[in-house]
């Protein structure tokens, strides 16, 4: 297992320069600056702006000096909010996003599972029948779209949620609700077929027919090699809880990392979308090795190869 993982380790380094290296010049070659649209700028002025955050040097330059910077963590100033820098407003906004995220998985696992456990324990009868109609729902309805459906039932018409915010418990639900939906629905069908293949095997029927009851044949012998292809998932599901929190974020207004992304996309806030870039490539990594290690270690014949 250690040889497993020191090896996954090993692939982040050529990965992350090659993130690094692609946001870097992608970002320049969209058309317009940081400092663009600051209206009666004399060119005076903004020459000076550039040349005090160095974008008047060489692209080659500024690429080596950005490199030589997030080797020692510094992600430089953002040019929009020079209040603080770039790490500063990730080390802020990023507890919020994965705070979100946390309870967004929450949401999706603990209903995609128990709706996969039921549709799988009685299939083809009404509890695999409306469970997996809720789940192709789900899966068909944007998060983009179902937020503001949410809003509009539960905070305007009910008035039993806030519309917006992120500073009181209620705020959170809509939000977490709204990111979840779509990855409670994959869990709920991807247990549901793990299940069913597993409950069918022999050695279920061996502990069937030794007595045991069905709540211990389902949970304790059925789930874990039930729950492979859920455990498969999880980590891009993660991935995508982090980078789907663009939109939500956005709706609700919750002050996260993925909104400050999209307000520096609008800016052309070159360094603080690097950094952002940066630090999702890294979060999503780090997802999807915890994701191998869980399944290596439900499956040893994984590990091994």
């Amino acid at each position: 297992m250690t040889r497993f993982i020191l090896r996954r380790l090993a692939e982040f380094i050529p990965v992350t320069f090659l993130i690094i290296t692609f946001t870097f010049f992608l970002v320049r070659l969209v058309p317009g600056g940081p400092f663009d649209s600051e209206k009666q700028v004399a060119p005076e002025a903004k020459k000076r702006i550039e040349a005090f955050y160095r974008l008047d040097r060489p692209l080659l330059t500024q690429y080596t000096d950005y490199l030589k910077g997030v080797m020692c963590l510094d992600l430089g100033p953002s040019f929009k909010q020079p209040i603080r820098t770039v790490r500063q407003w990730i080390a802020i906004r990023l507890p919020v996003s994965i705070e979100l995220g946390v309870y967004a998985l929450g949401f999706a696992l603990l209903l995609g599972l128990g709706a996969g456990l039921l549709a799988a324990y009685r299939p083809n009868s009404w509890l695999d029948h409306a469970p997996m109609g809720l789940a192709m729902t789900g899966i068909c309805v944007p998060n983009f779209v179902l937020g503001p459906l949410l809003v509009l039932v539960f905070a305007l018409w009910l008035d039993w949620v806030p519309v917006s915010g992120w500073r009181i418990p209620s705020a959170k639900i809509l939000p977490s609700i709204t990111l979840g939906a779509a990855y409670a629905a994959y869990i709920a069908r991807l247990t549901r077929g793990g299940m069913m293949e597993i409950l069918s095997q022999d050695f279920i029927r061996t502990a069937r027919a030794k007595g045991l009851g069905e709540a211990a044949v389902v949970l304790k012998h059925g789930l874990r090699g039930g729950i492979q292809p859920v455990t498969a998932f999880l980590g891009p599901a993660a991935a995508g809880l982090l980078t789907g929190s663009f939109a939500v974020e956005t709706i609700f207004q919750v002050p996260g990392l993925g909104r400050e992304f999209v307000q520096a996309a609008f800016n052309r806030d070159y360094t603080m979308i690097s950094g952002t870039v940066l630090v999702y490539a890294l979060l999503v990594m780090l997802l999807n090795l915890v994701a191998d290690v869980a399944i290596a270690w439900l499956d040893p014949r994984i590990r091994n190869q």
